[in-house]
Parts: structure tokens; sequence; C-alpha cells
């Protein structure tokens, strides 16, 4: 089980010109499907007199269809979005989005030749693409008694976890993110330092 994958470290661009038709590739990170249609309007507005802003996305982890959105805007059916998402998806690069500009030239391509546009302009883009690693993490609560904080302090430590929240209260609440494949170490680390098991929320 993989634990980390690729995600784009800032956005790239790429264009070409095919039989007098321009193209445009812009991806970015969207780790979310509401962040992928921001960046889709945003593209938008920027090339408002485009014959067509063509877009797809991938927000959850690679090669993963569970979060995933694709359009055609106006070109044939299944020539633009679709192989874009294919080329996103078998990119081995996780919360991705990208949005394919063209400025029709004229001439007509067909559908294979538009197919190999919108994935080749965007395959270009991807070539130069920055990447940097994401941590799969799990997302865990649990109480624990105010003599314990120190132990649960040095138990964070030691699983390099990040503190989401602290609440104080009768009891302090803590909501943390771990790493996925240390979450059972860290639950088990957290009973035994406490001596008693704690009421663990355990979010994937």
């Amino acid at each position: 089980m993989n634990n980390e994958f690729k995600i784009p470290a800032s956005p790239v661009r790429a264009s070409e010109t095919i039989k007098k038709s321009r193209f445009i590739a812009t991806v970015q990170r969207a780790s979310s499907i509401k962040e992928a249609k921001i960046f889709i309007e945003k593209i938008k507005k920027e090339f408002p007199d485009a014959s067509h802003n063509c877009w797809a996305y991938q927000t959850g982890e690679p090669k993963s269809s569970a979060f995933v959105g694709m359009s055609d805007d106006g070109e044939p059916r299944s020539t633009a979005g679709k192989p874009m998402l294919t080329v996103l998806i078998n990119s081995g690069i996780g919360e991705i989005a990208a949005v394919v500009t063209r400025y029709f030239g004229g001439v007509k391509l067909g559908t294979g030749g538009l197919i190999r546009a919108y994935s080749g302009v965007l395959q270009r883009a991807l070539a130069n693409l920055k990447t940097k690693k994401k941590i799969i993490t799990a997302d865990i609560t649990f109480t624990a008694k105010y003599n314990d904080i120190t132990s649960v302090k040095h138990i964070l430590k030691i699983f390099k976890a990040e503190t989401i929240k602290e609440i104080y209260k009768e009891n302090v609440l803590f909501k943390v993110l771990v790493r996925k494949d240390k979450a059972e170490k860290f639950k088990t680390a957290i009973t035994d330092t406490l001596n008693y098991k704690p009421d663990f929320t355990l979010k994937s």
C-alpha cells in the first residue's frame, strides 16, 4: 500500500499549433472538486474569446476515478474531456486539474485529430510539471486527562503528528493528523502511555 503520492507543486502551461488551431494546456493542483471548478472558471475568464475551454480533473489519489470530471465544451463528444481525463488518470499524479484552450484556425481536425491534439498538448504540459509528495494521513480525535498532556505531546512528536485542534474542557480533546500507515501504532502508543484506552475517532 502506498502512503504517499505525487501532486503538482506549481501551475504549468504548454501550447502547440496544429493545422492553424492553437491549443494551450494549463495544469494546476486541485485538492477538491470545488478547487478544480474555481481553476476552470479562472482559465475561462483568462481566455474568454477562445473557441473552446475543455477541461478535466482528478482530485483524489493517482489512478482513482472517484473524484473526476470532464467537459468537451462544444467539441464533438469524447474528443477532448475524455482523452484529457485519461491522460490525468494515467499520469501517476493526484489532485490535478487541466484546461486545454483552443483557438480554432479554420481547419477541421476530425475525431482522431482532436483526441491526439487535446491529449498531446496536455502530455507536453505534464512533461514540464514540477511535483511534490503528499503523505496520506488519518484524522484521529481522542481525549486525554490534563496530567497526561506532556506524555501525549511526546507521542505526537515521535510520530510527527500534526495537531489540528486542542480543546481544553473537562479533559483535553486532541484532533491530529498521522500517517495512515502509522495510525494503528499511534493509537496503541497513546493507549499504552495513558494506561487507559481513550475513545478514538478515526477518519481516513
